[in-house]
């Protein structure tokens, strides 16, 4: 901000901006709009010219309602150089009123006298001009001012609003010396417009009053029988309540309001509760100041006709009659109501006529002009939209989809056509720190589809002129009425703004999409087949369908991050990489829910032996603590495994797990905040290729599949288990022999298990898939979703498909051995003859020192039956079994001791080592590379 002379306002800013340099950030947002639109228009701040019109009309309404009020400004500021004006929707001052009358020898001709045009498009930035171009309050302070003329004054201007249509009638605004700005000023400017605007209201309620007088003065008439009318009139609040339920009586006032806004003689048959039905009747009307509106009668048929079925046309308004009215007399003027008699129910509609002796009850529905019955159904119609917004709105959690949802809403009952554009980091659910240079064209709904908008999937780039920035930098939305006169608008792309024109498009309001403080993007409905411009009404429903979608789209955006975060977290806690091993050809797929990451898992395990573990889980729940309880139970899966424990042993361990991790989650704790593990299903298996053994165990897990060589599948029938995490209940494992090149298949509940299927229907689809023993792994698994999971998964699916090798016999060696020391040069020779058959006699010396070690070992501190095996797999695998249960260990050695260094000893000659145990006992193995020396 800065003063010169006696100027104040963001002068430096204004000097810099009329050379082009940029001052956004520095500026207001409306008054930096207002200066680019000017400087669009070809003004130029020193012009002094201003159009002036003649024709005021000095009785206007508007006029007339505020005079008394412009008076009362006057008394107010008497004495200070206050300059109090009235202007038109247009921008044309009406008149002007002046705290100090000296003012009126001081002020140029532009300053005092009515007629002058002070619009945007002619004046540049100033009070009047802004307050029509925003539509609301604006206060335009010193060098804010675009022309050098009013550098050394500011100005508070109001809108003035019918309060029926919503519309604009002009503009309230007070000019002062800057030095005597003065926050009071908006309050008194405020009141003095609601002043004005009930004035308004008031004199459209002496047009009402006039109407309803000339409806009952013709009642009055029908009453003493001048007319022979034999019925029963009553008042409208009278004849309501007491021949009408609630509902009913809503019901007819509806469909009243509709006739009234139709302005022609009519008439319908409406149904009512309780199968009673009444003709609405409705006729023109004119009061004694000549004041054209619409009566709207409702015909009660008598008691024994009530409950009479309503024909076939009851809802429809019935063309106007050829000929005059019978209740309505034409006079050589405007129609004035006459009342001759009631019309007949079975009579033609919207051609009453019938026996003007039989009694009926008539009373007034509604009385008015056809303008505010329009007004009436489109607001019935605004709150109808908003309500079925919150039903339609918001209906999933995808961020496009929602957007859509917010254009197929407001098309055609609001906009003809709806563009939004998102910027891409809301797309990927993330906030945008820079939203204005990353919007992207979300959505292009409309009537028709030949509409050259930009198309879905662009990069829109925005000029600061244009509708979408002002809307992003204010935080409002943007009115622009008249597109062919929206120079922002235009500016931004000339020749697309023409096509678009030359398609009808003709208004437009943006609105910011805004939530949590935060950018979301921009939404923008345009108007082309009604030919009246769009309204501050409809600017207000705009707002409020935006920013409902605005709140959805929000949550869609925050749930996708978060779904992003568990589904990142949960393909980093999963398996990368299946591990090296000759047991079984693995396949695996997983697939998230949509609607969000659970906890499922798979996991490939290898095991001394060559054997390997095979599991399967899911944890219950969706989210981050889904996923991060997934990955505590995978890492204590694979670290009980490494024990060697058997399945049923080992799902105890990890039920025992989620035991304590409930209680630390503190989910017996009502209150805690915490959302605590509701438990996991698990099926763990050991596969042995040298026996070709499965044993198996699972908790609660649906049982697996087996694909025989032959073909045939079968759900293997395994003992169920509790899920994980109740405590205290046993497992039991299973033991099978599988025939070489079978398929086991394991998969979570996801895969068969859709709310919009049976369970046996899945199952079904699951063994056909599975009914093709040639398959490999890989094409078994993408077989099996194609099949078998549901287009919209609701939970997390796992798959684990595993076709299982077996260990040639040639490639196993076995000795039987006492407990003999002298045995053990024995089995060194034995086995060296041995690699050298296999051809691996580069690992002779290793081998021959590991089994010395393993075999002294256990002739020394173990129990007979020992076995010696060697397994030529991937590596070299040494066995030694004896019957003892007591576990080797490796121990630090003193330089003084005489043992104590075989195990260390087969830990550095061996790739890996340890002990497993048996039921008859324990082996202790030892695995070397085929290029070991």
């Amino acid at each position: 901000m800065g003063v010169v002379g006696d100027r104040i306002g963001p002068v430096g800013f204004r000097d810099r901006f009329l050379q082009g340099e940029s001052v956004e950030g520095s500026v207001r947002s409306p008054i930096l709009s207002s200066w680019q639109r000017s400087r669009l228009l070809g003004l130029s701040p020193d012009q002094s010219d201003l159009p002036f019109k003649q024709d005021i009309d000095p009785d206007g309404p508007l006029l007339r309602a505020a005079e008394p009020v412009l008076d009362r400004l006057q008394s107010i500021f008497a004495g200070s150089r206050t300059n109090i004006c009235l202007a038109d929707g247009h921008g044309m001052v009406l008149a002007r009123r002046f705290g100090e009358k000296s003012m009126l020898r001081q002020l140029a001709p532009i300053q005092i006298v009515p007629g002058f045009v002070f619009a945007e498009q002619v004046a540049g930035t100033n009070g009047i001009g802004l307050t029509l171009a925003e539509r609301r309050l604006c206060q335009v302070y010193g060098a804010e001012h675009f022309a050098e003329r009013s550098q050394s004054s500011a100005c508070t201007a109001i809108p003035l609003r019918d309060q029926l249509s919503g519309h604009i009638q002009g503009v309230l605004c007070l000019g002062y010396p800057y030095t005597e700005a003065d926050p009071a000023l908006i309050p008194v400017v405020r009141k003095a417009a609601e002043a004005i605007e009930r004035r308004l209201m008031d004199q459209s309620s002496a047009r009402e009053h006039g109407l309803l007088q000339a409806y009952l003065d013709a009642a009055s008439l029908a009453r003493t029988g001048e007319y022979g009318f034999n019925g029963h009139p009553v008042g409208m609040d009278e004849f309501l309540q007491s021949e009408l339920e609630q509902s009913d009586q809503t019901t007819l006032k509806e469909k009243a309001t509709e006739l009234m806004s139709a302005d022609r003689r009519a008439a319908a048959e409406v149904p009512l509760s309780r199968g009673r039905w009444v003709t609405l009747v409705s006729r023109p009307v004119t009061s004694a100041s000549g004041v054209e509106g619409v009566v709207v009668e409702a015909l009660l048929p008598e008691d024994s006709e009530r409950h009479a079925p309503a024909p076939d046309h009851t809802h429809a308004p019935a063309a106007s009659p050829p000929g005059p009215h019978p209740l309505v007399t034409p006079g050589p003027g405007p129609a004035t109501v006459r009342v001759h008699g009631a019309p007949r129910a079975d009579g033609p509609a919207g051609e009453p006529s019938g026996d003007p002796a039989r009694g009926r009850v008539r009373g007034l529905v509604l009385v008015g002009e056809p303008e505010v019955g329009k007004y009436a159904v489109a607001a019935r119609r605004r709150l109808e939209l908003l309500a079925e917004a919150s039903n339609r709105i918001g209906t999933t959690l995808d961020v496009s989809r929602t957007a859509w949802e917010l254009a197929e809403t407001a098309v055609p009952r609001l906009a003809d056509f709806v563009t939004i554009d998102l910027p891409e980091a809301v797309l990927l659910g993330e906030e945008s720190p820079h939203p204005t240079t990353e919007m992207h064209r979300t959505v292009v709904h409309g009537i028709r589809q030949d509409c050259p908008f930009y198309p879905v999937g662009a990069r829109v780039s925005l000029r600061p002129t244009t509708p979408h920035m002002r809307a992003v930098a204010t935080g409002q939305p943007v009115l622009e009425p008249d597109l062919k006169a929206a120079f922002g608008w235009i500016a931004q792309d000339p020749a697309h703004a023409e096509l678009l024109l030359a398609h009808t498009i003709h208004s437009l309001i943006t609105v910011p999409l805004l939530a949590r403080g935060a950018i979301l993007g921009v939404a923008c409905f345009y108007r082309s087949q009604d030919p009246a411009p769009y309204g501050d009404d409809d600017r207000s429903l705009a707002q409020e369908l935006a920013a409902r979608a605005s709140l959805c789209i929000d949550n869609a955006r925050r749930y996708t991050r978060e779904h992003t975060l568990a589904l990142s977290l949960q393909r980093s806690l999963l398996p990368r990489g299946l591990p090296e091993q000759s047991a079984v050809e693995v396949a695996h797929r997983y697939l998230p829910a949509e609607s969000g990451v659970g906890g499922d898992w798979f996991d490939v395990i290898p095991l001394s032996g060559a054997r390997v573990a095979l599991l399967v889980g899911d944890v219950v729940g969706h989210g981050l603590h889904a996923a991060a309880t997934m990955g505590r139970l995978r890492t204590a899966a694979r670290n009980f495994a490494e024990l060697e424990l058997a399945p049923d042993e080992l799902l105890t361990h990890l039920d025992n797990l989620m035991v304590r991790l409930d209680r630390e989650e503190g989910c017996d704790q009502p209150g805690s905040g915490s959302t605590g593990i509701v438990g996991a299903t698990c099926l763990y298996a050991i596969y042995d290729p040298i026996s070709q053994q499965c044993t198996m165990a699972r908790a609660g897990h649906p049982p697996p599949a087996l694909v025989r060589p032959d073909g045939t599948v079968s759900l293997l029938d395994l003992p169920a288990g509790p899920p994980l995490g109740l405590g205290g209940l046993p497992f039991e494992s299973v033991e099978l022999r599988l025939p070489e090149h079978s398929q086991l298949v394991l998969y979570t509940d996801g895969l068969i298990e859709d709310r919009h299927r049976d369970l046996d229907v899945a199952l079904d689809a699951l063994n056909r898939a599975l009914a093709h023993p040639d398959r490999a792994p890989e094409e078994t698994c993408q077989a099996v979703l194609d099949a078998v999971a549901p287009d919209h998964p609701c939970d997390d699916i796992a798959l684990l498909v595993a076709r299982t090798n077996a260990v040639p016999p040639d490639r196993i060696a076995t000795w039987d051995l006492a407990a003999d020391p002298a045995l053990v040069s024995e089995v060194r020779a034995a086995s060296v003859r041995q690699l050298s058959r296999w051809g691996l006699e580069e690992s002779a010396f290793a081998t021959e020192l590991l089994l010395s070690e393993l075999v002294t070992n256990a002739v020394r501190y173990g129990t007979a039956p020992i076995r010696v095996r060697l397994i030529h797999d991937r590596n070299l695998i040494c066995e030694v079994h004896d019957a003892s249960n007591s576990a080797p260990r490796m121990r630090l050695s003193a330089t003084t001791d005489e043992g104590g260094r075989g195990l260390f000893l087969v830990a550095q000659l061996a790739e890996a080592w340890g002990t497993r145990y048996t039921t008859e006992g324990k082996v202790i193995w030892a695995e070397c590379t085929l290029a070991a020396a």
